[in-house]
């Protein structure tokens, strides 16, 4: 019998590239130009990218293991790789906003507002803010870039990981007909 790695020791190791992924891409970003780390443009190709290479990785674990990965398995090497991926890039994160460069969180939070201005804007709701509802919405806004506040969002976050492994355990999950009876 081979010896096959499990899928948590897969998970741990897709999760490490994801996880490193995530922090180069993140400070190659903050390093061209700090505000992008906050359009959904750019959140949108993060999360392409990320899913994409989990799904690659998950693929190739399945064929070095023969090719058959039943469901189980593949939500668990899926979640694993979200959760480690996802400590790795809050420890990114935390370094970025508290050592590298504690003023950045100010800067993303006023662009945050700004976008969400213009958004409302577009939708012809912008007038109806008032002074203390953007006052609101900048300290909500600025919490989310404190420790406690990456913290409450991994929480969130882990929520979210098992969503969508399930749906990702779907994707890489295949069966081997040749054992049906």
């Amino acid at each position: 019998m081979e010896n096959q790695e499990s899928p948590f020791k897969a998970g741990l190791n897709a999760g490490v590239i994801l996880g490193i992924f995530s922090v180069v891409i993140t400070f190659v970003v903050y390093f061209i130009d700090p505000p992008i780390l906050v359009s959904w443009k750019y959140g949108l190709i993060m999360l392409v990218l990320f899913f994409g290479i989990l799904i690659y990785l998950g693929i190739q674990y399945r064929k070095s293991i023969g090719g058959f990965l039943e469901f189980g398995p593949a939500f668990n090497f899926s979640f694993i790789a979200l959760i480690v991926a996802g400590l790795i890039s809050q420890v990114g994160s935390a370094l970025l906003y508290n050592v590298i460069d504690p003023a950045l969180p100010g800067v993303l939070v006023e662009q945050t507002l700004e976008n969400t201005m213009a958004m409302m804007d577009k939708l012809g709701a912008a007038d109806a803010m008032s002074v203390d509802q953007i006052d609101k919405m900048r300290e909500d806004t600025a919490a989310q870039f404190t420790v406690m506040g990456q913290v409450k969002a991994f929480g969130i976050a882990l929520i979210i990981y098992a969503v969508i492994s399930l749906i990702l355990g779907a994707i890489l999950k295949k069966r081997d007909k040749s054992l049906d009876y």
